[in-house]
């Protein structure tokens, strides 16, 4: 009776969000292998794929209303597969491995800083401010060096010369996904409202440009992101210790409250 019991009030799982980000984990596990083949374009490619299914298994799952806290849990264990382990690999595999234990520290350092980012975020996600990310995001990080391995091969570059330049490069972008600077998440951004006629227009250049260089904009594209949070941060200094001085103002009051509640209820 029990294990009948037990057996009908298991819960399944939503099939559509899910199985988008199994198709993300797949696409970073594909890199992996891809560069240990040598195939490093389609592994770079792969990246980037991944990168479009978490945006949608989320976005599917919201407008479904299929969200749930095994979903989540999955999808943060894809990204560190997709946006974690492949990309740092794939680097490696492709210019870090000839320069010996810089070169695999290098990747681990990437790949420590996406877990603590995607750890960071796990259990922030509640109180964060949701206009901004704390640090670039994994996805954001793992484009970087994907688009960099992809333009060197469409240009047939041979990267052993450049290897402690990539190897500081993933280095550094692995501690911006730790850091605290502020990146714009772009979710404030009113999509359901009117657009000038020229937004449409640009938009639709930047879908040729993408689709006429790929590896190009790309890399371009997130490494002016990636420049953008330390830029907006000092930018907007003032504002942010305003915003903090604010914040423990009000914890303090919240805790005087609680504090004359108590001594209230025991008068």
């Amino acid at each position: 009776m029990k294990m009948r019991q037990r057996f009908s009030s298991h819960r399944g799982i939503y099939l559509i969000p899910n199985l988008l980000t199994t198709a993300g984990l797949f696409a970073g596990f594909y890199a992996v292998v891809a560069s240990m083949q040598g195939h490093f374009e389609y592994a770079a490619i792969a990246i980037f794929i991944a990168m479009i299914m978490d945006g949608l298994d989320g976005r599917i799952a919201r407008i479904t209303n299929t969200q749930t806290a095994f979903g989540a849990e999955y999808d943060s264990m894809a990204d560190m597969v997709s946006f974690g382990i492949a990309p740092a690999l794939v680097a490696y595999n492709w210019a870090l491995s000839d320069l010996g234990k810089f070169g695999w520290l290098a990747s681990f350092v990437y790949v420590v800083a996406a877990a603590l980012r995607l750890a960071r975020f796990n259990t922030q996600v509640e109180t964060a401010d949701k206009r901004y990310f704390q640090g670039l995001a994994s996805p954001s990080a793992a484009a970087i060096l994907a688009g960099l391995v992809w333009l060197g091969v469409e240009y047939s570059w041979e990267p052993k010369p450049y290897g402690i330049y990539i190897g500081i490069l993933t280095i550094v972008t692995g501690l911006l996904m730790v850091s605290n600077f502020r990146y714009s998440s772009f979710k404030g951004a009113n999509t359901k409202g009117k657009v000038p006629f020229m937004g449409i227009i640009i938009m639709v250049l930047l879908f040729v440009l993408i689709a006429s260089f790929p590896p190009e904009v790309l890399f371009i594209g997130f490494g002016i992101y990636a420049l953008s949070g330390p830029i907006l941060t000092l930018w907007h200094l003032k504002d942010i210790r305003e915003e903090r001085i604010q914040r423990k103002k009000a914890k303090s009051n919240t805790e005087d409250t609680e504090t004359d509640n108590e001594s209230e209820s025991i008068s």
